[in-house]
């Protein structure tokens, strides 16, 4: 196909009504990265429920001239929207993922580690809250891939490989107990499902989506001027109220 056509599976990223029954889409796919089109039809009912975020799509786009938007249309692979829809919990994770790449990514820019991460993590989500290790270790793949990676690997202070239990909000990099000293107040949690294979814990998570999201905020975000999504946001309070939940002690 020439560069003005192309087919692909894709990830559905975010999609919105234009006009009286067509959709703008947002998709990513491994070689081409995040990429724009119009869907004819794509709002129509016919055709709506094919274009929802976080499903995988075979995807045409087909352009007349270099630089235009292009149309897309597309066939159902896997309908990872509609799997999640009567979840609350897989359908915030879903929803945060995809406004996450959405937003963060440059288009045209292939980052096929986080497309792969992605594609692997959305048919799982109907596990819930098993899968929040995953969508965290996600995120800081997509920190990594954009150039803003954090160092977990020794104590910036120290030197030391264990005993790693903050992170510095300057630098991205580890530190102990005893590197932080004083300091520690102003660190953030380093939650140990990030540097071992441990499994997490509903306030691991507040700490790991707290943490990802600081340098999300500020460096993938931030630098286009572009606030955190709100999606992000609803799932980290979600979480954090299931963790003070759990915290809080029950009178019985």
């Amino acid at each position: 196909m020439s560069a003005m056509e192309w087919e692909a599976p894709a990830i559905l990223l975010d999609a919105r009504p234009y006009g009286e029954s067509d959709a703008l889409v947002t998709l990513m796919t491994g070689e081409r990265g995040l990429h724009r089109g119009l869907a004819r039809g794509g709002a129509s009912r016919s055709q709506s429920a094919l274009w929802q975020p976080g499903n995988l799509v075979q995807v045409r786009w087909v352009a007349r001239l270099p630089g235009q938007l292009g149309s897309f249309s597309g066939e159902m692979i896997h309908a990872g929207a509609a799997q999640v829809i009567d979840d609350p919990l897989g359908l915030a994770m879903l929803s945060a993922a995809c406004a996450v790449a959405e937003g963060a990514l440059p288009e045209h820019q292939p980052h096929p580690r986080i497309f792969e991460g992605l594609l692997h993590l959305i048919p799982r989500l109907m596990l819930g809250v098993r899968l929040m290790d995953d969508l965290i270790r996600w995120e800081t793949v997509v920190l990594a891939d954009l150039g803003y990676g954090l160092d977990l690997s020794a104590c910036a202070v120290t030197g030391d490989a264990a005993g790693l239990i903050h992170v510095s909000p300057r630098t991205g990099r580890a530190v102990t107990k005893e590197g932080a000293g004083i300091w520690a107040a102003r660190l953030l949690p380093l939650p140990a499902f990030l540097i071992s294979d441990t499994q997490g814990g509903p306030s691991d998570w507040r700490d790991g989506l707290r943490l990802t999201g600081h340098f999300l905020a500020r460096d993938a975000f931030g630098h286009h001027n572009r606030p955190l999504p709100q999606a992000r946001h609803m799932l980290y309070d979600r979480v954090a109220t299931l963790a003070a939940d759990l915290e809080t002690p029950h009178a019985g």
